[in-house]
């Protein structure tokens, strides 16, 4: 069972792995150009949209995850 101490360590790496997801796709013309042509028009434009919100969560995800590891504050395995 996950506790809240588990859930609070893992928060920031889905947090960088979000912005890094994102990130990357906008980033990569090969794959902007595949999301533009499976995806609809709404849903490209939402993503295209997120691109701010990808690099902030990129750049708060990485910070928060190290301060994470770096104080020690990893939980208690197993869940």
């Amino acid at each position: 069972m996950m506790n809240i101490h588990t859930l609070d360590f893992l928060f920031p790496f889905f947090v960088l792995g979000y912005g890094a997801l994102i990130t990357v796709v906008l980033n990569i013309p090969q794959l902007e150009k595949l999301a533009s042509e499976k995806f609809t028009q709404e849903m490209y434009g939402q993503l295209k949209a997120h691109r701010v919100l990808a690099l902030v969560c990129l750049c708060v995800g990485a910070v928060w995850s190290l301060q994470n590891i770096w104080a020690g504050s990893a939980p208690i395995f197993p869940f």
